[in-house]
Parts: structure tokens; C-alpha cells; sequence
């Protein structure tokens, strides 16, 4: 492959602000720090600009819509020829802007592109607390504005609701009892955690033990069983990250030093169904397996080629599957930057900084690197591999959808008016800063395999107890769904 068409990284910047910065501020800054890493003025060459969008600000329509892109061109000092900003912001983003990127570089339309985004919800917060009284929690008001009324009314609306059908599910299905899962997870996020104490603009930078992030406490309150704090994700940051992507040819030309030079290869993206309650299963995801079986499979490699890697983090969940379909062992750490909960979770951009992090690491040592990314609830995953060397033939489509669609089952039909006997299929419970449950929310299945969603009240002691006592499997237990005069449907245990 010609030099003038292999795409290499040879820039990269971040910031952790613990002022007041705004997005634009942070894109700008981290945009200015990947230059300086690439040995200065290489943004005065730009072709290309991709950016994550963002949510920092009012809520809705998306703040990061156009004018924004213009605004960020015009503040930062950029001519670039194109640009492109994603529809919205999601965790998946930044690697198909890399991907995308690369192909341009490699198809011969561009020789400089930049990356950037940014998020700074802790400025939004702190803004509409003096101008309200109270903070604002974007991502919240945002969702319960555009879920289905059916979702807002059974707690089914942000991401700290949806995961756990996935943990639930999972974990019966690996047959794991609660403490194998909470130590499997306390392990994993201890890792997380020690990858951040490495990162200089980590958001939260202390190495914490297995039994820290599993135990409850003061510090460390459940969200939602079984949860943690110290499990999800951060997005209470102001963050930026960018990446400066060149052919090896210009890298060379414009004196960039081999040792610094990382190679882009190949990456495989797919998707879930958008509605979480129309998948054929919670225990496992084909648009995850066929991410990260065809990235490896494209660039001839096996998990035991890779050096480092980064599990997309944002719910435990996540990253177990996407351990699992690795084959990753629990002793590797799966994280070079942190994670969505220690290094930071500015909402779609985090594997914007996760790819800093991997080139300063192929930079110190080591060959191949491993990036996985998931946006939406467990919707989107587009994966890819950083080289010291190229790793695959650009460009290539990284749209592996139908793949995916081969693999999955048919979904069950939905039914939200449904009434009659089932089984727990998987579940979620909420917990208020009393520390006690809120409710529980149970998606099950009826006898002919109608999916149903039902809820279990706050005054059902027992009934919430069943659900996270650990000590018996909810996920398979039989009981009936009823509807109530307050029209709830309710779950009663049989």
C-alpha cells in the first residue's frame, strides 16, 4: 500500500477542566494540544474535521446541531475543506469518526483530518443551578422528553434503568450467583480504576481495590441494583479530546518521528434495534459479536495478539459481554484511559480520549491495540485496532449490520396491555439516595412468548427483596402480571 495512503495518528490531545470551560473551549483546547503533540501547525494543513456532538446546555433539540460545527470552525482558527458532525452524541461515535477518517485518507480524498470533541455538563449543571436553584440533569430531561410515555411510566428511560436487564439476564445466564457477579465486576472496575491513576487528565484518579467498588457505603451509593456508584458512568465532567490523523506519507514529510507514529487499522460496526424491548435477547448482543469478531478477523489478529485493550465501560454489563466475546481474561486489564467511571464520561466522546490514551501507549511499547465502543442502550458497537505497524488495507466498509442480522433471533412481539401469568426474563431496581429501593420494573415473558413489562411497587417489601436479596435467581421465577386501578400492571409472585 502506498505511503500517500495508509492512515497514522500522530497528534493527540485531552483536557480534564475544573473550571467553567464551555464545549467549544474544550474542543478547541484539546484540538490546540493534539497539534502541539504533533510538533505544531499541522491543523494549519487540515482537510478534514469530524466532531462528536455533544448535549452541554438545553436539552433539546440537540445543542450540538448546526450552527455548532461552523462556530467550532470559526473559534478554533480551521479552514478545512470538509467537515462532518455525528447526528448525536453517542459512545460510539469517535471510533467510526476514526474509521472514517482512515478511509478518506486511504481512498486518497484527504492527507489531514482532525477529531475532536467535548462535553461540559458539569458547567451546564452548575449554570442552570444558579439560574434555577437546581441542577440540571441533561441526559435525564432530555430522555424522559423523547421515550415512549409507556417507557417513563415504568422507569425504563436512562441508562442506569436499561443496563440492568442486560446485568440480570447476563448473569443468570452465565450462571453466576450475585457474589461471583459483584466480585467479577470489582476486579474488572478496580483495573479501570488503576488505568486512570496512569492517566495525568483522568477525572477521578485514585487506584481503588475490588472490595471499594463493591461494597455500599457513604461514598459509594447504589443506583441501581446492583449498581454502585462507583460502577457507572461519570458524566458530571468537562472533558475534550482529539486526534490528528495524517497519511504515513505526509507524517513523514512534515518530520513526525517513526516512534511516534501509530497506524489506524480496520474496524466493524453494528447495530442493535434502537427499541430495546423489540431484541431477541438481554443475554447476549450479535451486533457485538460481529464488531469485534470481523475487526480482528480483518486485521489478522487473535486477542492473544493484543497488547492493550478498552471495553467500552459505561454499565458493568458491557464490558463483561464484550469481555466474553474477546475472550479477554479477567486478570488483563481491559482499559488504557480509565473507563467511562474513573477517566471520565463526557456522554459520546469518551473513546475519543480512550484513543489518546491507546497511542500514547503504543507510543511506550507494545504492538496492537484493541478499542471497543458502544453507544445508545447496548444499541451501537464499532470497534477497531491501533498498530505500530499496518495492520489492514484501507479503506475498507466497516458496516457489518447484515452479519449481524444473520446471527440474531426473531424478537418477541410486545405487548403492553398484557395481563396473565409469565416468567422474570430480566429486571431492573432503582434506588433512591435513601438507600432504599424506589420500585422494580420486570420485563418477562408470557407463556406463548409475548414479551410484557410489568412493575413491582415500592410497598411490596417482599416482592423487592425476592429481587435483590441475592439469595435466590429472580431471572426464570413464575408469577402473574395484574393490572391495578392506578393502571399499573403489577408483578405478583406465584
Amino acid at each position: 500500500m502506498q505511503a500517500s495512503r495508509v492512515p497514522v495518528i500522530v497528534g493527540v490531545g485531552q483536557i480534564n477542566d475544573l473550571t467553567d470551560l464551555d464545549v467549544i473551549d474544550l474542543m478547541q483546547a484539546a484540538l490546540a494540544n493534539a497539534d502541539r503533540d504533533a510538533g505544531g501547525g499541522v491543523l494549519a494543513q487540515l482537510d478534514f474535521l469530524g466532531v462528536e456532538n455533544h448535549m452541554s446546555g438545553s436539552v433539546a433539540p440537540w445543542p450540538g446541531t448546526e450552527p455548532f460545527l461552523p462556530h467550532l470552525i470559526e473559534a478554533a482558527g480551521l479552514a478545512p475543506r470538509s467537515s462532518l458532525l455525528t447526528p448525536q452524541p453517542s459512545g460510539d461515535g469517535p471510533v467510526f469518526l476514526l474509521n472514517h477518517a482512515a478511509n478518506l485518507i486511504a481512498s486518497g480524498e484527504v492527507e489531514v483530518a482532525a477529531l475532536a470533541g467535548g462535553e461540559a455538563l458539569r458547567t451546564a449543571a452548575k449554570r442552570s443551578a444558579a439560574e434555577t436553584g437546581k441542577s440540571q440533569n441533561a441526559m435525564r430531561e432530555l430522555l424522559d422528553a423523547t421515550v415512549k410515555p409507556f417507557l417513563r411510566k415504568y422507569g425504563l428511560t436512562t441508562p442506569t434503568d436499561v443496563y440492568p436487564l442486560y446485568e440480570s439476564a447476563t448473569r443468570a445466564a452465565w450462571g453466576q450467583s450475585f457474589a461471583e457477579a459483584r466480585h467479577e465486576t470489582g476486579v474488572m472496575w478496580s483495573a479501570y480504576s488503576r488505568a486512570a491513576a496512569e492517566n495525568d487528565e483522568a477525572f477521578i484518579r485514585e487506584p481503588l481495590t475490588a472490595e471499594q467498588i463493591a461494597t455500599v457505603s457513604d461514598r459509594n451509593r447504589m443506583i441501581t441494583f446492583p449498581y454502585t456508584k462507583l460502577m457507572v458512568a461519570n458524566s458530571a465532567v468537562n472533558q475534550g479530546a482529539a486526534v490528528i490523523v495524517t497519511s504515513l506519507d505526509r507524517a513523514r514529510r512534515m518530520g513526525i518521528a517513526e516512534d511516534r507514529i501509530v497506524h489506524v487499522g480496520a474496524g466493524a460496526a453494528a447495530s442493535e434495534s434502537e427499541d430495546f424491548l423489540a431484541r431477541d435477547s438481554y443475554v447476549h448482543s450479535r451486533a457485538m459479536e460481529v464488531s469485534i469478531g470481523k475487526t480482528l478477523e480483518l486485521n489478522g489478529l487473535r486477542a492473544t495478539d493484543l497488547d492493550y485493550v478498552e471495553l467500552y465501560n459505561c454499565f458493568p454489563c458491557v464490558a463483561k459481554m464484550a469481555r466474553r466475546v474477546l475472550d479477554w481474561p479477567l486478570e488483563r486489564s481491559p482499559s488504557v484511559y480509565g473507563g467511562l467511571s474513573f477517566g471520565g464520561g463526557p456522554i459520546g466522546n469518551c473513546m475519543m480520549h480512550a484513543i489518546v490514551m491507546m497511542t500514547r501507549k503504543l507510543r511506550a511499547g507494545g504492538k496492537h491495540g484493541f478499542i471497543f465502543a458502544n453507544g445508545g442502550f447496548a444499541t451501537h458497537n464499532h470497534s477497531i485496532v491501533l498498530s505500530r505497524e499496518p495492520a489492514a488495507t484501507l479503506p475498507r466498509d466497516f458496516d457489518f449490520e447484515l452479519d449481524a442480522q444473520r446471527l440474531r433471533g426473531p424478537a418477541p412481539a410486545f405487548d403492553e396491555e398484557y395481563v396473565g401469568p409469565g416468567r422474570i426474563e430480566a429486571y431492573s431496581v432503582p434506588y433512591g439516595r435513601d438507600g432504599r429501593p424506589s420500585f422494580g420494573t420486570i420485563v418477562a415473558r408470557a407463556p406463548d412468548e409475548r414479551r410484557f413489562v410489568c412493575r413491582v411497587p415500592q410497598d411490596d417489601q417482599a416482592g423487592l427483596e425476592f429481587l435483590v436479596s441475592g439469595e435466590v435467581e429472580p431471572v426464570g421465577a413464575r408469577g402473574v402480571c395484574v393490572k391495578a386501578d392506578d393502571g399499573y400492571r403489577y408483578w405478583r409472585r406465584m
